[in-house]
């Protein structure tokens, strides 16, 4: 139950992003780059944190929670389902391609590869359908997230004297969903981009401290009570199964394990490797990752910022997850972990917080994860803006539009995503089941088309269009027959895709020499591109193509083992594991060197990596 000072601490938080939208208004109204990319005029570590932020998201952390409590150490490779890892690729190579476009948005950036012509509209339409589709889902997956968490902390039986109307038992998380929903809006429909950094800024320091916080207070109960889990909890390893077993310490936890569907670990973590490497080569996902690393300055910046967001989040987001973790088996027995009469272990993270939490920092952590789920609402919600704004109402219904007539489009387009976020919210029935579905199935319908645009010339708009429709659709409909892991149909609508993607490219010519000679120069990827390396070679001698290959995927190895390393150190802090923390810390330091001498190094002598644009 909340106290007076817990109350005080969150209506302050409330308060103060408010008061951060207000103040940001002006700047966000100056031009439609203000609103939505800050001007390109903010400081890649700002761009950093608030990424880093963006991604603390509540639901998340609820699912690592979860996992952690059910799996343990081997929790640290069901997130690689984003994946994780994609943020090592960004800060490697990709976020410097990426923003050397020097473009909007991400449907601008198809345009930048593929031209204006037929192949061009068609391939900017379909990636137009799938950002809104994504920031769509991930706004329903926020909005289930907010909603169970707190109900466990604002009692229905004292709201529901004040509430002129009845809600069922089951929408009461969808009720609370809403209202905090309204905060998140009213900054981030004022504030634009400038507004959603400042914010993030505020919460990410909160959720800092609240995160040594609960690690201290684990640490210190594990040093009174011994920690009761089955073999195998404690070994990040695995075999081609599971084989973990809580009979007889938590049996309910058997039943989790097999809902979830990753009793056979081995095919499962394959699947995931799989789909998680080709996902990242296509780079990041039309949403508020993009918006941020096409906001930095330069692409040397963009690099700095990925690389930053990653040192930014690990350590202190599962100082957080496996400090309730633990507190929850040490202390199972005194948590509420039912929602209408169910088990629910979705419910661990908000159970935890009410049991174990103290008064003042409970005000505190939930200013901060309900700051978490604003900040990542906002960030979804403003990519959304972006493409529904710039990419169909000013390039199809009003080009010549005046800031006016643009300030009152980014009004009316948040607001209508959100009250779609918030019916498709009443049709979910839990974090994990929308989770599964946006990145194993709708990512699915991503990954093909979007590997092919960066590594071949000769894909065009007519392709990519295919490939992406041919994935979209199966994606869409899959789950409705189906009870299938979402992961497992993954390979299914990867094929499908493929066959689009091929069939569709040869349906039409490639695309325009220039756009492809332009794009190549700009951007400089490495892979198929020799006939048109050659045309700008006989243009300007001194053109040289990047023969990076082998040194960057050698560093997205390195920095995905130093990534891993940042998640596991802090469990091993926690659970006084001494020597598998010296470890890990040695590893890690040797890690580090590696890309400061192989990455750091040699990244900013890259051509235009600094230039600022």
């Amino acid at each position: 139950m909340l106290q007076g000072l817990d109350i005080a601490i969150i209506l302050l938080y409330l308060v103060g992003t408010i008061v951060i939208g207000l103040a940001l208004r002006k700047k966000a109204q100056k031009s439609k780059d203000d609103y939505l990319m800050g001007g390109k005029n903010l400081p890649w570590y700002m761009l950093g944190l608030s990424n880093a932020s963006g991604m603390f998201d509540i639901s998340g952390t609820m699912w690592l929670v979860t996992l952690t409590f059910v799996y343990g150490f081997k929790s640290i490779w069901i997130p690689w389902l984003w994946p994780v890892f994609n943020q090592v690729f960004l800060m490697v190579y990709l976020s410097a391609w990426l923003r050397r476009s020097n473009v909007t948005t991400g449907a601008e950036w198809i345009l930048f590869r593929f031209s204006s012509g037929r192949g061009g509209r068609w391939s900017h339409t379909i990636i137009v359908i799938f950002a809104i589709l994504s920031c769509l889902g991930f706004l329903a997956y926020g909005f289930i997230g907010l909603g169970k968490f707190v109900e466990i902390f604002i009692p229905w039986e004292i709201v529901s004297q004040y509430i002129p109307f009845n809600v069922p038992p089951a929408y009461i998380p969808h009720f609370y969903g809403i209202i905090f929903t309204l905060f998140a809006v009213f900054y981030s429909v004022l504030g634009g981009m400038s507004g959603i950094v400042w914010t993030d800024l505020l919460q990410y320091t909160i959720m800092t401290v609240s995160s040594i916080a609960i690690a201290v207070i684990a640490y210190l109960a594990l040093g009174e009570n011994t920690l009761n889990v089955p073999d195998g909890w404690m070994n990040p390893f695995f075999n081609w199964e599971l084989n973990m077993d809580w009979s007889g310490i938590i049996d309910e936890v058997n039943t989790k394990i097999i809902s979830d569907g990753y009793s056979l670990f081995g095919i499962f973590f394959m699947l995931m490797v799989f789909k998680g490497i080709l996902a990242s080569i296509a780079g990041p996902a039309p949403n508020y990752d993009m918006q941020k690393i096409l906001s930095t300055k330069s692409p040397l910046e963009a690099a700095k910022m990925s690389g930053f967001a990653i040192f930014a989040l690990m350590p202190t987001r599962y100082l957080m997850v496996g400090g309730f973790s633990i507190l929850a088996i040490l202390f199972y027995d005194q948590l509420d972990l039912t929602t209408a009469g169910v088990l629910d272990f979705e419910k661990v993270l908000p159970a935890s917080i009410e049991q174990f939490v103290p008064v003042g920092l409970l005000g505190l952590l939930l200013a901060g994860l309900l700051a978490a789920f604003m900040s990542t609402f906002a960030g979804t919600l403003n990519a959304a803006q972006a493409y529904l704004v710039n990419d169909i109402y000013l390039k199809y219904r009003n080009p010549n539009a005046s800031s006016s007539k643009i300030k009152m489009m980014n009004y009316g387009s948040g607001i209508t995503v959100v009250i779609i976020s918030i019916i498709l919210g009443f049709f979910v029935q839990d974090v994990n089941s929308i989770l599964q579905w946006i990145v194993s199935a709708l990512y699915g319908s991503y990954v093909v088309s979007n590997v092919l645009k960066w590594h071949w010339w000769r894909f065009n708009g007519e392709g990519y269009f295919w490939g992406m429709l041919s994935g979209i659709i199966p994606a869409l409909i899959f789950p409705i027959f189906t009870d299938t892991l979402d992961l497992y149909y993954f390979p299914v609508i990867l094929l499908i895709s493929i066959v689009g993607s091929i069939v569709g490219t040869y349906s039409a010519p490639p695309t325009d020499e220039r756009t492809l000679m332009d794009f190549y120069s700009k951007t400089r990827p490495w892979g198929f591109w020799k006939p048109i390396y050659e045309k700008l070679k006989q243009e300007d001698p001194t053109f040289e193509k990047n023969k990076s290959f082998s040194r960057d995927m050698f560093n997205v190895l390195v920095g995905t083992i130093a990534q891993t390393l940042l998640v596991v150190i802090p469990f091993y802090i926690i659970l006084r594991e001494n020597v598998p923390l010296i470890i890990s810390c040695v590893i890690l330091v040797i890690t580090i060197i590696i890309l400061k001498k192989n990455w750091w190094d040699k990244i900013k002598t890259e051509p235009n990596i600094t230039r600022k644009n």
